[in-house]
């Protein structure tokens, strides 16, 4: 199976259209377009009942302690973790793209709706809903895509990946506020094909 996108070349910059944030030269960054990206697949194995799509940052800071200091960079010696942007699931195996802008058009404060879509299928919560827990115009549930918005003082481009899974089951097991985790451990043994393909973006003027 492969995966392509209109909107970015694999291994290359993500459109600012398609994040969360762009810079900024007086606040540092100010929110953006928030586009989901056109994604296109074709070799889809047969057997193929439904697709599942995951989306997910792989160069996240494990430690906060030094996220938007004016006076230094996040050192690119410090580990990393996954942040999920996105997670949808039941696309039906008739599909063969996804149109750029078709599931996010604009940052919604306190998140889109979900998990149903008008599209038919399903989407799990981003991590965006965690992130924004304790922000009084932003808490809320993050159902669906959010575009990149790394930390503005981080020394390296964030890498985001995003994976198409081939399933041999119509409708994934999961249910209610379901996660990027919850998915991958509940396609387990139903996975005929997986294909990726990766963006870079970074908010650090040093690095654009």
């Amino acid at each position: 199976m492969k995966l392509r996108s209109d909107s970015f070349k694999d291994g290359s910059a993500i459109p600012g259209e398609y994040a969360f944030c762009v810079i900024d030269p007086k606040s540092h960054v100010t929110l953006s377009g928030n586009r989901n990206p056109h994604l296109a697949w074709d070799d889809v194995p047969a057997g193929t009942r439904s697709f599942a799509l995951i989306c997910h940052d792989v160069d996240v800071p494990s430690k906060p302690d030094d996220l938007f200091k004016d006076d230094r960079e996040i050192p690119s010696t410090l580990p990393r973790v996954d942040f999920y942007h996105w997670v949808l699931v039941d696309l039906p195996a008739s599909e063969t793209a996804i149109p750029a802008g078709s599931y996010s058009k604009e940052v919604t404060p306190r998140g889109k709706a979900g998990p149903a879509t008008p599209q038919g299928t399903r989407q799990g919560i981003n991590d965006y809903t965690g992130w924004f827990a304790s922000d009084h115009d932003m808490n809320g549930d993050y159902y669906g895509y959010d575009g990149p918005c790394p930390p503005w003082n981080d020394s390296i481009v964030h890498h985001y990946v995003f994976t198409l899974y081939a399933l041999d089951v119509e409708r994934a097991a999961v249910d209610g506020k379901f996660t990027g985790p919850e998915v991958l451990k509940a396609i387990e043994g139903h996975v005929l094909a997986k294909a990726a393909i990766t963006g870079t973006y970074t908010l650090n003027p040093r690095l654009a």
